[in-house]
């Protein structure tokens, strides 16, 4: 329940920048999840089709690997297409190499959809709270600004600073401040 609290706590205290950091969060983690469903689920039917395909790639037996191919629609069956219909019309290795290469450029893009965005938010998350932190900044500087000049450095540092001691203990001096 601490957890919580203190969770709960740094939300309310981080301003109104927390809002669209935490929606940034929620894509990104959306994003992420189904990345990793996809994938699993991809190499799970990429690998079993593999373990099926390479006895018979084997003995040579491509009409069967042929049929087999057309039943899935995995990543690696789509690639094996490629390889296999240019190894009915040239015997050459490179060609079918090239096939291949071909099938998985057509492949990878699709395996790699929407990952880009994961740094992008980390990126726009980062950004949302520096502005945070300069308008907190400004908005303290601006709170001194009319103060006697004496209590000016004790209101400037109360007001941008996260920690606060317990009522009644004497903090420590510390050669930095936390910034906000």
């Amino acid at each position: 329940m601490e957890l919580y609290n203190s969770v709960v706590g740094f939300f309310q205290s981080g301003g109104l920048f927390m809002y669209p950091i935490m929606v940034v969060l929620a894509l990104g983690l959306a994003i992420a999840i189904e990345r990793y469903i996809y994938l699993s689920l991809a190499k799970t039917t990429n690998q079993r089709l593999w373990n099926k395909l390479m006895p018979l790639l084997k003995e040579g037996k491509y009409r069967q690997v042929a049929a087999d191919i057309a039943k899935s629609r995995s990543a690696i069956s789509h690639i094996f297409n490629y390889g296999l219909s240019r190894a009915r019309t040239s015997r050459r290795r490179d060609d079918v190499e090239i096939a291949m290469e071909e099938g998985l450029m057509e492949t990878v893009p699709n395996l790699e959809k929407r990952t880009p965005y994961l740094a992008t938010f980390a990126n726009i998350a980062t950004l949302l709270g520096l502005l945070g932190t300069i308008i907190g900044l400004i908005k303290a500087f601006t709170a001194v600004a009319n103060v006697n000049p004496a209590e000016k450095a004790e209101l400037l540092a109360a007001s941008i600073s996260i920690a606060k001691p317990e009522a009644g203990t004497a903090r420590p001096p510390t050669s930095s401040a936390s910034w906000s």
